[in-house]
């Protein structure tokens, strides 16, 4: 609620997904802070088209104004496609939510500027890491932030509740407590009894992959890639999100992409994860393989930190910080030579790469192979004198 000596603000802008917390938002931000108007913003970044409708229908009811816009091939251009050059994951996590927050929380800005709204608001607990992803976009603004749910401190179950008394229709009932969340790299799946780490989680929450049989017929898929970006499949030239979508659908066949861990979450609290990312598991594998293919080994050594540090960065929502922009320059250029394509096996839950080739290969099978006679194996000889000597020389003054 508003101080005695504050004035107050009639309109605020809400980044909306349609989900149970967003949607318990609307009516809050009215009564609990007193706003006569509140506008939505839904972004579509890829996920079903069945959650956008059905985002945009309830907004619509609830809502004083509503914005939809699709910003899937943003989000694969400026957002995925980055990624995958850093080979993007934080202790095993492809970075699915994270890398679509900032985006979205950008466009909810972008409203708010036009309108001359001067509050911004979300619906992400105190508990996880989106409130920073939203915020470090939000409060790069003069706007105001408002987190109902952070600063209500509200439990899910009361939400539950509340809604029904509202006549909000939401998915999420207390037998089902699950919250999802998609976009078109990444569907996650938390709540309920999935937050004991012991606890297998049942087929259910599965939407994206069917579970994984080993009598299924493998399948072989071809990636092209083009400075360090995947542009084809299977020969056949395609756009980011095209590409992504049919993988999605191809890997889901053979269960590929599910991750169950426990992830370090950056107010430092331990949570147990569930994902589902078939595309991205086949393009990342994919394309860090092209890359032992065509990178030298100091640059190889060099990106593995570049990648993780990236990848924190991206977890955290700090797409604005100045690193940030340094790393994907180095990114940038050290992709210009990841050219050529992939052999990736589908099977059993797994994609695993089985052939590569690229024109930039530094490889030279001529030299490599154990019948060549380009190079002379005695040549080796002295490399093999010096190899080790401080070592031995070491263990000869121990004697």
């Amino acid at each position: 609620m508003y101080g005695s000596g504050e004035a107050k603000v009639s309109e605020v802008v809400l980044a909306y997904s349609g989900g149970l917390d967003t949607s318990v938002c609307i009516p809050l931000l009215k009564e609990r802070y007193g706003f006569d108007r509140i506008v939505t913003v839904l972004v579509d970044v890829g996920q079903p088209r069945s959650d956008v409708d059905r985002g945009n229908q309830r907004a619509k009811l609830l809502a004083d104004e509503h914005y939809v816009i699709d910003a899937r091939e943003e989000f694969v251009k400026d957002y995925i496609f980055p990624l995958i050059k850093a080979n993007g994951s934080y202790e095993g996590y492809v970075l699915g939510t994270a890398i679509a927050r900032p985006l979205i929380a950008q466009k909810a800005v972008d409203i708010a500027l036009k309108k001359g709204i001067k509050n911004l608001a979300h619906g992400c607990t105190g508990r996880g890491n989106d409130q920073l992803r939203f915020e470090a976009i939000f409060r790069a603004t003069d706007c105001r932030v408002i987190a109902p749910m952070r600063e209500l401190d509200l439990a899910r179950e009361w939400e539950i509740d509340y809604a029904r008394e509202h006549g909000i229709e939401v998915s999420v009932t207390r037998d089902k407590p699950w919250s999802i969340d998609e976009n078109i790299w990444s569907r996650s799946i938390e709540g309920g009894r999935l937050e004991d780490p012991y606890f297998e989680p049942p087929e259910e929450i599965y939407g994206w992959t069917k579970k994984p049989d080993a009598n299924r017929t493998a399948e072989v898929v071809e990636i092209g890639f083009s400075g360090g970006v995947p542009v084809s499949l299977n020969g056949v030239a395609m756009g980011g999100v095209e590409l992504i979508e049919r993988l999605n659908q191809i890997g889901g066949e053979h269960g590929v992409g599910r991750t169950d861990m426990v992830e370090d979450r950056v107010l430092g609290l331990k949570a147990r994860e569930n994902y589902e990312h078939p595309a991205a598991t086949i393009l990342l594998t994919a394309h860090k393989d092209l890359e032992h293919l065509v990178l030298s080994r100091a640059e190889l050594r060099f990106k593995v930190m570049v990648d993780e540090a990236w990848s924190e960065l991206a977890y955290m929502g700090l797409v604005g910080d100045p690193l940030y922009a340094d790393l994907m320059a180095f990114l940038d250029q050290s992709q210009k030579r990841v050219n050529g394509s992939v052999k990736m096996k589908l099977y059993c839950g797994q994609a695993i790469s089985v052939g590569r080739k690229s024109p930039d290969a530094l490889y030279s099978q001529d030299m490599v192979s154990f019948d060549s006679q380009t190079l002379s194996q005695k040549d080796a000889e002295g490399f093999a004198k010096y190899h080790g000597f401080q070592a031995r020389l070491l263990q000869r003054k121990k004697l």
